[in-house]
């Protein structure tokens, strides 16, 4: 009966560590590490191989230590045991859950540079890999903030936060609960939706993108549902002349959204 009593309680520990293990998130690998620090975002704390004491890791201590972040050292096996990406690089920082915003702050981002607003909407981005090369994208294109659904896509994690190489930290993103509700708020406020679809006529770079716009990238298999296909304004597509008729979502992305920063410049 005891022994029974301890195993109930210890895995309700296990549990509740579990739990509270996921109200945190992880970030890996030097230059996303060094990206987080210089963002001024809350760390609650930083790991680092024993023995790491050479090239940028010297960067991220001294950082660290500026900003007063605790550092841990620990031995080679319990990093990669906590480590979630293979290629970590003998750091990894412990920091809040990701910080999304509203759709507002996303346009008063654009007030404040005194621009157009240029947002990226992904319909259902499953990848967490595509949404972190769609996120470098486009922080490099000066896209002011992104809006992902929150059921069935890719949320803002340690991987999204390392294939970003720490662009996350410099963007706004919205996480809504219907997309189609979140197209039809933008353009109550003056956005032109351009949706992505290999079926249309028209070919990305025949479209005029130097208004206030909101271009939406499909799911990397399905593409736009239909719902949102309905409403989009116009529709663009990329020529293909291969036999593969279709693109990763990231590259269709990176590929629109710098026509568009083209022809915003």
């Amino acid at each position: 009966m005891k022994e029974n009593n301890y195993k109930n309680k210890r895995n309700e520990k296990t549990y509740i560590k579990k739990e509270e293990r996921e109200f945190d998130d992880q970030v890996e690998g030097r230059n996303a590490v060094l990206e987080l620090l210089e963002s001024g975002k809350d760390i609650n704390k930083i790991f680092v191989s024993r023995g790491e004491k050479h090239g940028s890791i010297n960067k991220i201590i001294a950082i660290a230590k500026e900003r007063r972040v605790i550092i841990v050292e620990k031995d080679k096996r319990q990093m990669d045991e906590m480590a979630q990406n293979e290629n970590y690089q003998g750091v990894i920082a412990i920091v809040p859950p990701f910080e999304y915003c509203e759709i507002d702050d996303i346009l008063n981002v654009a007030e404040e540079r005194n621009e157009k607003p240029f947002v990226l909407i992904l319909d259902g981005i499953e990848d967490p890999h595509n949404l972190g090369s769609i996120i470098r994208t486009a922080e490099t294109a000066g896209v002011h903030g992104i809006i992902i659904p929150k059921r069935r896509a890719a949320a803002v994690n340690s991987t999204v936060n390392k294939v970003s190489a720490g662009a996350v930290q410099h963007m706004k993103i919205a996480r809504v609960t219907n997309i189609t509700d979140a197209i039809s708020e933008l353009k109550d406020k003056g956005l032109w939706i351009c949706g992505t679809d290999i079926a249309t006529e028209k070919y990305y770079y025949n479209q005029d993108y130097r208004d206030s716009i909101g271009i939406v990238i499909g799911n990397e298999g399905k593409g736009m549902s239909d719902k949102v296909k309905k409403n989009c304004d116009f529709l663009v597509k990329i020529p293909m002349k291969g036999k593969v008729t279709s693109l990763n979502a990231s590259v269709s992305a990176g590929i629109v959204v710098y026509e568009a920063m083209k022809q915003r410049m």
